[in-house]
């Protein structure tokens, strides 16, 4: 179990401290839901944490089977429904892969991406879009 402290500061801010490690994340309102939008919303954390464990994922598979996955990165967007009650629809995810990974190890870390506890918490109807690119 991991314990996480948030304090309320007011003006839709909220200040969460990790127990283990002591860090600490501002969140704020977006200012499309009456925020000032000067800190990840939580929907924001949500988009950062499934692109960052779909990526941890693959960095355990990798790590695992002697691949290097250093200096891979990915771009999130996110997108919220239109219509109440108000969730994330939809989330593309662009991963740009580092040079050397062998074709036939491909497929298994895209997979291994998309079975991250993150991206399987998710609400049935948020959508997840990855694609993969690899420079060689």
């Amino acid at each position: 179990m991991v314990a996480i402290d948030i304090l309320y500061e007011g003006n839709l801010r909220c200040r969460a401290t990790h127990g283990p490690s002591g860090a600490v994340i501002a969140t704020d309102a977006p200012k499309d839901n009456q925020g000032k939008g000067e800190a990840f919303s939580p929907t924001d954390l949500v988009a950062t944490a499934a692109a960052t464990c779909m990526t941890t994922i693959m960095g355990i598979v990798a790590k695992r089977d002697g691949l290097h996955l250093e200096g891979a990165s990915v771009r999130v967007e996110k997108e919220m429904s239109a219509q109440p009650p108000r969730r994330i629809a939809r989330l593309v995810m662009i991963f740009t892969m580092p040079a050397g990974i062998p074709l036939a190890a491909r497929a298994k870390l895209e997979q291994a991406a998309h079975f991250c506890p993150v991206a399987l918490s998710l609400h049935p109807d948020s959508k997840i879009e990855a694609t993969f690119t690899y420079p060689d």
